[in-house]
């Protein structure tokens, strides 16, 4: 009986294994920080205050390094918490951790942006994509591709104006109609854009940011590698510094979803 019993539990726990799901792809969706890290005008960049590196005494790596960092909040890939535009509002280490994860709804508008970088996702785009892919965008975090990542290492092309004049800036975002859209007939956890901003370059009153933070939900903006995940079907796991009674954070993103 005694063997019967070993039998069983091995077999299970082979069947587990190989249950698993294969072909399953992590995708980092974050840029690196550095002295190259992008932001929007306004806001300061990063910045190496303090570098030390070189021999030490500990007997086993004789090695130390470490450094003293600044930077804008808002910054690289970063989250926006409701305190950035509501007065009173949630801030970043206030947000509750079950946020963090959800599934992704991935708008793509890559190809009327390329043909010029004030396109925005319409509430039309929005909701062919829930008559695309036959899923709805409730407890998703709707995210913007409009192509713009290969333009990361080109902050002039990134941001559409070698100025740090915000009323230059020419890059794609998500309508003012589709947020409102969005936050008033979906239950969403936040709101994403591969971009500087999720409102286009061009807006001068942020619009989406007004709709999403004053709905509590999240803001992920520069968001990296869009176009290596599927429209739907990832599932997305986001890290924000916990930066006390802060408006934002860097933010780790990683994407998972089965190949």
């Amino acid at each position: 009986m005694k063997m019967i019993f070993v039998f069983l539990f091995m077999f299970l726990i082979f069947h587990s294994i190989n249950a698993r799901p294969k072909n399953k792809e992590l995708i980092d969706m974050t840029y690196v920080f550095d002295e190259n890290t992008l932001r929007y005008p306004t806001f300061s960049g990063y910045k190496i205050e303090k570098l030390v590196k070189g021999p030490s005494e500990n007997l086993i790596t004789k090695w130390h390094q470490y450094e003293d960092f600044s930077t804008s909040t808002h910054a690289g890939t970063h989250m926006d918490a409701p305190a950035h535009f509501i007065k009173g509002g949630t801030t970043v280490d206030e947000i509750p951790a079950h946020s963090f994860f959800g599934k992704a709804a991935v708008i793509d508008i890559t190809r009327k942006a390329s043909l010029s970088p004030d396109a925005v996702a319409t509430v039309e785009d929005v909701m062919n994509w829930e008559s695309t892919t036959l899923r709805s965008l409730n407890e998703t975090i709707v995210l913007l591709n409009s192509g713009w990542g290969q333009k990361w290492n080109d902050r002039d092309a990134f941001l559409g104006s070698p100025s740090n004049d915000t009323t230059k800036l020419h890059f794609p975002g998500f309508s003012a109609e589709a947020c409102k859209w969005l936050t008033e007939n979906r239950s969403i956890k936040g709101v994403g854009s591969d971009t500087a901003s999720i409102d286009p370059g061009t807006s001068t009153s942020s619009p989406c940011h007004g709709y999403v933070l004053g709905r509590r939900l999240f803001i992920l903006e520069n968001v990296a590698n869009m176009n290596k995940i599927p429209i739907a079907g990832a599932k997305l796991y986001i890290f924000p510094m916990k930066i006390g009674k802060g408006s934002a954070a860097p933010t780790r993103i990683v994407a998972s979803f089965r190949n």
